[in-house]
């Protein structure tokens, strides 16, 4: 495989480079004259992948971090910190929001670029952390001591391969490969091709400790990667079980495959709605999608309120006896959001099994055939039984008593979600969802998961 060749499409133009290069220095010129003008004790320092050379094409957002002596109170460095991040997004006519990790950072555009400007504190290792962001200068340190030019390619090229198989990037509406762990995946590995050879053998619980700190046991994560900068901490704690085993699918699927330089593209889709929808049609399922509006949140807010909505949704519609056979959400993250549920049934009989206790209960037994009369009930098991009337034998209606104000509490809805979900949900169908660009993208993912871990 040549990967220069991909590496010439993927990797940033010097022209690119040298951009980005200026404007750092230019960002970070200000901020230190700043803080020499006005006395203030932070060193400045460009972090993540564009300092560390493992950004791709495209890609070459700005991360500042302002870094404190230790002795600085968090009101001060929150204060000052922002204050800093705000003079330089004005000086360079930028239009800056405020975001929040362990505290607030300011994401400004600035002449095109995304610049995330972050106080944090000069810690020299994880024993000193006072906050979760104070780690990135010391990440960047340590893959900049370790990885070669040609390791930075190496990164690029696990980067790419991960972000076309659906399985980069740590934000929870992904759950996969954070960058970081990309690039101690190549250190450890050597080259990309040596990761994937790794991963087809993984194993759930795989552990990687580049330093040597034997505390892998105490995490229970899919992937265990010792964060190298403090022992204590699994660099791969938010990749999810489903991402990890994708990759492994992924590469087992690439290192086998003839045609390798498609993994390093985005998938040829001509996507059409008549062939989805007669797809859908093919299944013999029923199809139950929920549409409403979503308020105005972070994303990273967002998307683990949907999720958690959409599996508890799932979970009570099976314990009422519906049959689930698969459930997803979507949103385009401005104004709607979907929950899709396919239905292996929708319908039910109009009796239900009422379990009561164990018939060697004397007592609590008595009371069940007190209750709902001797002659109704019946053993299953060893469980003394009722048969009763269903309250709801069709899923959309207890979807639709469920989405009361009285009832709604019954399941785990983003506590943000909950207002919207009330005053807007409205059942849609699938026709009318496929009209959407981005709901028919959905759909077509929904149908075909498999579809970007194979060429």
């Amino acid at each position: 495989m040549d990967y220069e060749l991909i590496l010439k499409d993927i990797k940033p133009t010097q022209e690119e480079q040298n951009d980005i290069d200026a404007m750092s220095d230019k960002l970070v010129g200000f901020l230190n004259e700043t803080c020499k003008n006005q006395d203030i004790s932070a060193k400045i320092a460009v972090v993540g992948s564009v300092a560390k050379r493992t950004a791709l094409r495209g890609k070459s957002d700005i991360d500042i971090f302002m870094a404190f002596p230790l002795d600085v109170s968090e009101d001060t460095l929150k204060e000052k910190g922002l204050e800093l991040a705000h003079k330089c997004n004005d000086a360079f006519d930028g239009t800056a929001s405020h975001h929040y990790a362990s505290h607030p950072y300011v994401q400004a555009n600035i002449e095109g670029y995304e610049v995330d400007m972050v106080p944090c504190y000069e810690i020299e290792d994880g024993s000193q952390l006072k906050s979760a962001v104070d780690r990135t200068i010391l990440h960047t340190r340590y893959v900049k001591r370790h990885l070669t030019p040609e390791g930075c390619d190496e990164v690029l090229l696990l980067k790419r391969f991960m972000d076309m198989t659906g399985t980069y990037g740590s934000e929870f509406k992904v759950g996969g490969f954070a960058g970081y762990l990309c690039e101690l995946l190549i250190i450890k590995y050597g080259s990309f091709e040596e990761t994937l050879k790794a991963a087809t053998n993984w194993q759930y619980g795989h552990i990687i400790d580049l330093e040597d700190y034997g505390t892998g046991g105490q995490f229970n994560d899919p992937l265990i990667m010792i964060d190298p900068t403090d022992k204590n901490r699994n660099v791969g704690a938010a990749l999810r079980l489903n991402k990890f085993s994708e990759f492994i699918q992924s590469a087992r699927n690439y290192l086998s495959s003839d045609n390798k330089r498609d993994y390093f593209y985005p998938l040829d889709k001509h996507i059409d709605k008549e062939s989805i929808l007669n797809e859908l049609e093919k299944r013999g399922s029923d199809f139950i999608a929920i549409k409403f509006d979503i308020p105005d949140m972070p994303l990273d807010t967002l998307h683990p309120q949907l999720k958690m909505t959409t599996e508890a949704l799932a979970d009570k519609i099976a314990n009422e006896e519906f049959n689930v056979f698969c459930a997803d959400y979507a949103s385009d993250e401005k104004d709607t959001a979907v929950i899709l549920l396919e239905m292996a049934s929708s319908k039910l009989n109009n009796i239900k099994i009422n379990y009561g206790p164990k018939i060697y209960l004397n007592k609590a037994c008595n009371n069940f055939t007190a209750k709902y009369g001797p002659e109704t009930c019946h053993i299953i098991d060893d469980f003394l039984v009722h048969a009763q009337k269903r309250q709801f034998t069709d899923v959309v209606q207890f979807i639709e008593d469920l989405f009361t104000t009285e009832h709604i509490r019954k399941i785990k809805v983003g506590k943000n979600l909950r207002k919207a979900i009330l005053n807007s949900y409205e059942f849609t169908s699938i026709e009318d969802l496929a009209e959407d660009e981005f709901y028919i993208t959905f759909l077509d993912d929904f149908i075909n998961p498999g579809q970007y871990i194979v060429r």
